[in-house]
C-alpha cells in the first residue's frame, strides 16, 4: 500500500481514479522536491476517490444540471453560499450577514434574490475560476449532501480506509476531503497515519460544517484526528472555501496552521499539492 494517500475534494464525480492521480501524484511529488527533499516514487503515492458516489450507478455520462438560484435549498446550502460571498465581499456579506440565515429564508423570493446576488459575485471572480451557477450550486449540495447522507457519508469515508495501508503515513486532504479524511480518521484510530495534511479546508466552518462533524466538537473544540501526531493546515490567501483559514482555534494547539499562495488558482488542488510548504510536511511525514 501507498506511503502517502491523497484525498480530493468535490467536483470530480466525472473523473476516476486513474484521472485524479495522474495528476495528484505528479504536483505532490513537485512539491517535495521544491521544498527540498527527494520525492517518494510514484508507486508510494494514491488517491482515495469517492466522486462516482455522487452520480447515478453504472452512469458516467450526462451533465449537471441546469440549477439556479431556485435551486439552491434553505439551510446548509445557503448558509455555505452566504459564507462564501461574506469571504469574496467583506462588505457586502457583512451587511447583508446581519439578518441571518432566518431572515432571507423567510421566503422563497427572499432566498432566490440574494442567492441570485450570491451567485453573480462568486461566479466569473477570481475566486472560483469563472465557474457556471450550476458548478457553483453543485458543489453546495455535494457539501450538503455528504453531510445529511449517512450512506454516502459511510461510503465516502469507507473509500479513504480501502486506501490507507499498514505502510501509510501521511494523508493529504483538499476541501470537502479533508472532512471526509478527518472524520474516517476518527472513527478508526488503529489506521497507521502520523500526518494529516490538509489543504483548503472549510473544516472550522462554524454551523455549516464544524457543528455537523462526527464526532460532534464539544464546547466549541473538535476531536483530535485518531492517530495522527502531526496535523499541518494550508489555506491560500484568497481561498474563500478555507474558512476559517485557521484550524488551531477549533482543533487544538497542535495544528500547525500556515498560509500559502496559489496565484490566480486559489483552491485548485494540483496548486496545493505542488506548494513547497505542503511538499515539506509531506516529507516531515517520510522521514
Amino acid at each position: 500500500m501507498a506511503r502517502v494517500v491523497v484525498v480530493h475534494g468535490i467536483g470530480q464525480e466525472f473523473l476516476g481514479p486513474e484521472q485524479l492521480r495522474s495528476a495528484a501524484v505528479p504536483a505532490l511529488r513537485d512539491g517535495v522536491l521544491l521544498a527540498g527533499h527527494e520525492p517518494p516514487p510514484p508507486e508510494d503515492v494514491d488517491c482515495a476517490f469517492y466522486g462516482d458516489l455522487y452520480t447515478e450507478p453504472g452512469s458516467r455520462s450526462g451533465d449537471v444540471p441546469p440549477w439556479d438560484e431556485f435551486d439552491v435549498e434553505e439551510g446548509l446550502e445557503a448558509e455555505l453560499l452566504d459564507a462564501w460571498w461574506a469571504a469574496a465581499d467583506p462588505e457586502r456579506g457583512e451587511e447583508a450577514g446581519t439578518r441571518g440565515p432566518a431572515g432571507y429564508a423567510a421566503s422563497r423570493a427572499l432566498l432566490s434574490e440574494r442567492v441570485r446576488s450570491a451567485l453573480d459575485a462568486l461566479a466569473g471572480t477570481r475566486y472560483f475560476g469563472k465557474v457556471s451557477d450550476r458548478l457553483l450550486v453543485l458543489a453546495l449540495k455535494q457539501v450538503r449532501r455528504y453531510l445529511t447522507e449517512p450512506d454516502l457519508r459511510a461510503a465516502a469515508q469507507e473509500r479513504v480506509a480501502a486506501r490507507i495501508g499498514p505502510d501509510t503515513r501521511v494523508v493529504v486532504a483538499h476541501s470537502l476531503g479533508s472532512v471526509v479524511a478527518y472524520e474516517t480518521l476518527c472513527a478508526r484510530p488503529d489506521l497507521p497515519v502520523t500526518d494529516l495534511v490538509t489543504i483548503g479546508s472549510p473544516l472550522g466552518l462554524r454551523r455549516v460544517v464544524f457543528d455537523r462533524l462526527a464526532p460532534p466538537p464539544v464546547d466549541g473544540r473538535a476531536a483530535w484526528a485518531g492517530s495522527v501526531a502531526r496535523w499541518t493546515n494550508l489555506a491560500d490567501h484568497g481561498d474563500v472555501v478555507a474558512l476559517p483559514a485557521r484550524l488551531a482555534p477549533r482543533f487544538g494547539d497542535a495544528v500547525a496552521d500556515d498560509r500559502i499562495d496559489n496565484g490566480t488558482r486559489m483552491h485548485d488542488l494540483s496548486r496545493y499539492l505542488s506548494a513547497p510548504k505542503t511538499g515539506a510536511a509531506v516529507a516531515r511525514g517520510l522521514r
